[in-house]
């Protein structure tokens, strides 16, 4: 976790004031109208307050925990893990029935300022899904409370931290357009995802049928997979649409495609030798 404390430090020393968020300014004309009075759209401040209490929270908060007993939190576990998978559920039934409305290309879709009941209605289900990983920070929240320290990884570390400054930028710059298709196959993704730690939460009884355990991190790295070949095809066929955005994607994929691949080959290694143990 050092790599993080020198994150949380980094962001901590940024000055929230409008000089901070220059750069931001420069391009704030570009910015679409159509969402800039919503809810956590208008500036970069308050997502970075946000980030900011994250990774102190996951660095700092979390040592202090040590010293406690475990909570036990099955009733809100489940709560609060479906109500997630019904969330992403809606995002990704809006985002596919107001895109097949529009007759949107899943490979490239430009961005236009229109203020269709569809557009709207698109744009809208975009924004849940920006403000879900705001909602997120509570899974690491309970890692802490719960006292999973395996699973408070560098990688969740990292994953939550920069999803919702990332999704910020859709919201604000590009809500419409191409930016539906990784929301929709990430929105899909969470649905299974928290339906398995909802249903997990419910004990030894039931979690003796929830065999597809071992999927779920092959499903990431598929989704992973598909959002980078997307952003390829993307610049390769001159997509109207930001090429910056194409850009990072493809980074950022990346980055996600070789800490999962590692994660993945160390959680199979250590299944395999578990294996190995058991059958001696």
């Amino acid at each position: 976790m050092a790599s993080f404390k020198s994150s949380s430090k980094n962001i901590l020393n940024c000055s929230v004031n409008d000089n901070s968020n220059s750069w931001i300014y420069r391009y704030e004309h570009l910015a679409d109208p159509r969402t800039q009075d919503w809810l956590l759209v208008s500036s970069l401040n308050p997502v970075l307050m946000w980030v900011a209490a994250y990774l102190i929270m996951a660095v700092y908060i979390s040592k202090f925990f040590k010293r406690f007993k475990p909570f036990k939190l099955h009733g809100l576990l489940i709560i609060y893990n479906l109500s997630m998978a019904l969330l992403n559920l809606h995002i990704f039934k809006e985002l596919l029935i107001n895109a097949s409305h529009l007759k949107y290309s899943y490979w490239c879709q430009p961005c236009r300022v229109i203020y269709s009941e569809h557009e709207i209605k698109l744009a809208s289900a975009v924004w849940w899904f920006y403000f879900s990983k705001l909602l997120e920070f509570s899974d690491t929240a309970f890692f802490i409370l719960r006292q999973k320290w395996k699973q408070l990884t560098p990688l969740h570390v990292y994953h939550h931290s920069t999803m919702f400054p990332l999704w910020w930028i859709a919201i604000k710059w590009v809500p419409t357009g191409s930016t539906f298709f990784p929301a929709l196959i990430n929105s899909f993704v969470h649905v299974i995802m928290y339906t398995y730690y909802g249903l997990s939460a419910c004990g030894p009884a039931v979690q003796k049928y929830l065999w597809w355990k071992k999927y779920l991190t092959g499903l990431q790295l598929l989704q992973f997979t598909l959002g980078l070949l997307w952003a390829v095809q993307a610049l390769v066929n001159r997509c109207d649409f930001p090429e910056w955005i194409n850009c990072a994607t493809i980074v950022y994929m990346i980055s996600f495609l070789i800490l999962f691949g590692r994660f993945y080959k160390r959680e199979y290694r250590r299944s395999k030798e578990s294996k190995k143990l058991k059958g001696n």
